[in-house]
Formats: C-alpha cells, sequence, structure tokens
C-alpha cells in the first residue's frame, strides 16, 4: 500500500469496506468445494511446504502479486500453475493469519479487480479446524 497515492488508498479502503471482504472458514469450505472462486494463498512457497496448503488454491506470494495480476494469462499460468483470475473473478486470499492476504485484497482493488476477499483466519484457523496440526 506504501506505493499508492494518499487518494488511491482512500479509494481502496473505501471500496474494500463495501465489499465486506471477510470470508469465514465454512464459507471457504463450500467454496473450495464449489470451484467458484480462485483462491490465492500469498504466504511464501517454503510456508506452504513447511506448513501446507489448501486444496485447490494456487501460491502467489505476496511481493508478486502485483505484477502477477498484471501478466498474460499464459505466463501466469506458466509462473503460478493455474488460471489467472479475471477481473470480474470471485477471488479470494488467504495467507498466515489475515494480514498479508488483506494487503493482497488491497491490492487487487488498486488494479480494477471488483470482487475479491480475504480469510482471516489464514493458514492457522484453517490448519486448526481440519485437524492439520
Amino acid at each position: 500500500m506504501a506505493l499508492l497515492s494518499p487518494v488511491l488508498r482512500k479509494e481502496c479502503h473505501q471500496t474494500c469496506q463495501r465489499l465486506k471482504p471477510n470470508v469465514s472458514y465454512d464459507q471457504l469450505k463450500q467454496i473450495l468445494a464449489s470451484k467458484s472462486s480462485v483462491v490465492i494463498d500469498v504466504r511464501e512457497p517454503w510456508e506452504l511446504r513447511e506448513y501446507g496448503h489448501m486444496p485447490g488454491s494456487i501460491n502467489v506470494p505476496l511481493g508478486q502479486v502485483c505484477v502477477a495480476l498484471q501478466l498474460d494469462p499464459e505466463e501466469f499460468r506458466e509462473r503460478f500453475g493455474g488460471d489467472m483470475p479475471q477481473q470480474t473473478d470471485h477471488i479470494i486470499f488467504s495467507c498466515l493469519a489475515g494480514i498479508r492476504s488483506m494487503k493482497a485484497l488491497h491490492t487487487a482493488v488498486s488494479l480494477g479487480y471488483t470482487d475479491v476477499r480475504h480469510y482471516p483466519g489464514g493458514w492457522q484457523e484453517w490448519a486448526e479446524l481440519e485437524r492439520l496440526n
């Protein structure tokens, strides 16, 4: 967010407030089962290797989200192993505990993505509720 002008930052914040961006564990379970959204995990690759990941999610580390969401779809697929979301697709960001996923959400909104949410419980809650610890 530091790269955004104060005006754009305010617009992103207002947009995010209107979106009601939080997704619960139960909602995310339904979304993953129905494959109705793109779920992007913004943790670092080593975190996924060491702790695990949500089935069906795509790993795009937070530091690469801005560039990734502006790539050619074929290049996105080659680099991240999944279909690139369109600006109108339903996207859910996840991380370890909800901080990085909210930053990714703000980045996506600043790039014109209109249906973005995040899972504030992150991997910590997911692993606990899935009994993966």
